[in-house]
């Protein structure tokens, strides 16, 4: 059911935020609405920062990389390329809340969302995916807003939200426990949340301000077009799949685990962006949607440092190609069935 919904249009990235219960809220640090650091979102380890930089390769490595490549590769022409789109937005106690509503035929009716009428803290200044403020163009973006909240140790994610007077009407709500230790089921088999993988998009989504630090310490999100992931199945810790359409059984699966070449020359990029790419080494990134450009970033409109002041663009990495990756061993594949069992 969550095929129409939760499959990315090509040509466009897909982010969303959610909340849940959890225990009691701990002292919340100030905050400007900057983005939050997706390491620090949640405590404890969590399947996106384990250091994969020593795991083994897929005995099929090969054989999938050899498979996207026959399919295209990349989407956007093949060519490995940045959208910064996503707004993730961090929330302190003085942030104003706005009730989420659900829009007609809220999360298609099945359990993967949270249960609206609800609350979300509203960051002055707050913008949807592909808007200058919180209304959303349905016909041409996912219109995610993602918020953390590190006092109340949640972070909500909102997919399809749009502004309506006092309130946010949205396609599918999600609220994620900032102190739970989730394993490879994350909110549930079968089940989606703001990304049609499953995953919370503000954990794998960097910073500028992450990347000025020094250290991005969590596993990236990258998309592929729809045609060229294969149907039908997904690979933990992936919990769903949204729309992959390719029928060749060595496809790359929703959920597939890909890690940058270790021994991959970084000597042509700035300091920045061996940031990027040694993230990408140590932890990799995992197939999270469907859409055309491969790596999502988090917005730089409420950071303190710019994407254009650390000399990082849609374009500078570019020169990687499926190649440059391996893919690590993973699990067994988990054919969807699109049955939400929420745990």
């Amino acid at each position: 059911m969550r095929r129409t919904i939760w499959a990315a249009v090509s040509g466009l990235s897909v982010v969303a935020l959610a909340a849940c219960g959890g225990p009691a809220p701990a002292p919340a640090a100030p905050s400007t609405g900057a983005p939050a650091a997706g390491a620090g979102l949640f405590a404890g380890s969590q399947p996106w920062t384990v250091d994969v930089s020593g795991a083994p390769a897929s005995d099929r490595s090969a054989a999938v990389l050899a498979a996207l490549n026959a399919s295209g590769g990349w989407g956007n022409g093949n060519v490995f390329q940045v959208d910064f789109a996503m707004p993730v937005l961090t929330a302190d106690p003085a942030t104003p809340r706005q009730t989420v509503v659900g829009a007609e035929n809220y999360c298609d009716g099945g359990p993967d969302c949270d249960p609206v009428p609800a609350e979300i803290p509203v960051p002055g200044g707050a913008h949807l995916e592909g808007s200058d403020d919180l209304t959303c163009d349905a016909a041409n973006e996912d219109c995610h807003l993602l918020v953390a909240d590190p006092g109340q140790r949640r972070l909500y994610e909102i997919y399809q939200g749009t502004g309506d007077g006092e309130r946010i009407t949205a396609k599918g709500f999600f609220v994620w426990d900032l102190d739970r230790t989730y394993d490879d089921l994350l909110r549930g088999p079968q089940c989606t949340s703001a990304d049609a993988a499953g995953f919370p998009i503000a954990a794998l989504t960097p910073t500028a301000d992450e990347v000025a630090s020094g250290r991005i310490d969590h596993a990236l999100r990258f998309v592929l077009p729809n045609d060229r992931m294969k149907a039908g199945v997904y690979v933990p810790p992936a919990t769903h799949a949204g729309g992959p359409e390719n029928a060749d059984p060595d496809a790359p699966p929703y959920g597939v685990h890909f890690r940058l070449r270790p021994d991959l020359d970084l000597s042509s990029y700035n300091p920045a962006q061996q940031v990027v790419l040694r993230t990408l080494q140590t932890y990799g990134m995992y197939l999270s949607d469907g859409g055309e450009i491969a790596l999502t970033f988090a917005a730089d409109r409420n950071a303190t440092a710019k994407w254009a002041d650390l000399g990082i663009d849609a374009r500078s990495f570019a020169g990687l190609t499926v190649d440059d990756f391996a893919v690590v061993d993973h699990g067994p594949e988990v054919p969807s069935t699109y049955a939400c069992e929420r745990n």
